[in-house]
């Protein structure tokens, strides 16, 4: 448990979330079935324990899942990434949003938002980060962070190709600020998710023997490990509920290279983007749960506060994973953020606040 704390937060995929996204099954399912997603069949590339996936979000988006081919480096050959593409492509006078994962997930953290962002109008993208998610990486460079960073930019650069709101929750949001440093041109937009940005790397895990930190690579994908802590994380919700969110959340760790690209990722010292975050200028949305029990609210106010173009909004009643949690006004708040409109619909049931100073 302390690694998997370490290395970034698991991707706790359960909570409330049955119960919201449940409640979404109506207006949603337009978007599900008009592609025929629902009577489609899962990318032969997914590992088999897909079939047995319940959630129909996952399940759905798990089908729209394909790889792309991404020029490495300086060398000509090419990874088969995977991502999910929009459905429609808009005009190059629309802004593309870019959804990023946490540490160890994929692109199936999205299942419940994307479609919603699709509804409004978006083209969305959610493209699974190097090493984590379902690319093929049979052949595979180091999964250190500038490998990522390579990585994430090479596929913007062939298949976006436009600037983009590149939205990062939790370890996903230190990728994208290194990106934004890196590529300031590839960003138009940030939106960052309870954002893990403070931690110093992979700190001493770095620097376990290679036969050590396999051991312990094997304990993080391990059931009893992301139940429990899917157990920890949220409440009253039934157990088959949980194994299942926990099935999906998992995935990715059933392919034969997850191992190898987790164990480079770790011995690379992972992510440490503390002295960027002063050089990012540009317009950051930053969302924060009401509840999130794993990155510290002060963190969240010091990266406002550490940001020079920077706005909060909190989701009431939600936890590390808002985008999960409460996909619905996450949505929402991309879409206002993607329209240049943060502000505030008093008449909404879901409140959200400006935030200025620590809760206390």
């Amino acid at each position: 448990m302390t690694m998997s704390l370490k290395l970034g937060s698991l991707p706790l995929l359960g909570g409330n979330v049955a119960k919201k996204c449940a409640s979404l099954k109506a207006s949603k399912h337009k978007v599900f079935d008009v592609d025929g997603a629902g009577d489609a069949e899962f990318p032969s590339f997914l590992p088999k324990e897909v079939e047995r996936i319940k959630d129909p979000f996952a399940r759905s988006l798990a089908k729209r899942i394909e790889r792309l081919p991404v020029q490495i480096g300086y060398s000509k050959s090419c990874i088969m990434s995977s991502c999910v593409k929009p459905l429609i492509r808009q005009s190059n006078k629309t802004t593309p949003v870019v959804l990023l994962h946490c540490f160890d997930s994929s692109c199936l953290e999205w299942r419940c938002t994307l479609p919603l962002l699709e509804e409004a109008g978006l083209e969305a993208w959610a493209i699974d980060v190097l090493g984590w998610g379902f690319s093929d990486l049979e052949t595979r460079p180091p999964c250190d962070m500038a490998s990522k960073r390579d990585h994430l930019y090479q596929l913007w650069k062939s298949h976006i190709r436009r600037p983009m709101i590149l939205v990062g929750p939790s370890l996903g949001a230190s990728v994208a600020i290194d990106f934004t440093v890196r590529y300031p041109e590839a960003v138009e937009k940030l939106v960052l998710i309870n954002p893990s940005v403070y931690a110093e790397g992979t700190g001493h895990l770095a620097k376990l023997p290679e036969s050590v930190a396999y051991a312990g690579v094997s304990l993080l994908k391990s059931l009893p490990l992301r139940l429990y802590a899917n157990m920890l994380a949220f409440n009253n919700i039934p157990f088959l509920t949980i194994l299942d969110w926990t099935n999906v959340g998992r995935l990715h760790c059933l392919l034969p290279w997850w191992k190898d690209a987790t164990v480079s990722f770790m011995l690379s010292g992972g992510y440490n983007v503390i002295s960027q975050i002063k050089q990012v200028k540009h317009k950051t949305l930053i969302i924060c749960g009401e509840k999130d029990q794993i990155v510290s609210y002060k963190l969240v106010v010091k990266l406002h506060s550490e940001l020079s173009n920077a706005i909060i909004r909190e989701v009431y009643d939600s936890g590390h994973l808002p985008h999960v949690d409460n996909p619905k006004w996450v949505a929402k708040l991309i879409a206002n953020f993607a329209e240049d409109d943060a502000g505030v619909d008093a008449k909404s049931p879901f409140c959200l606040a400006q935030v200025t100073a620590s809760r206390g």
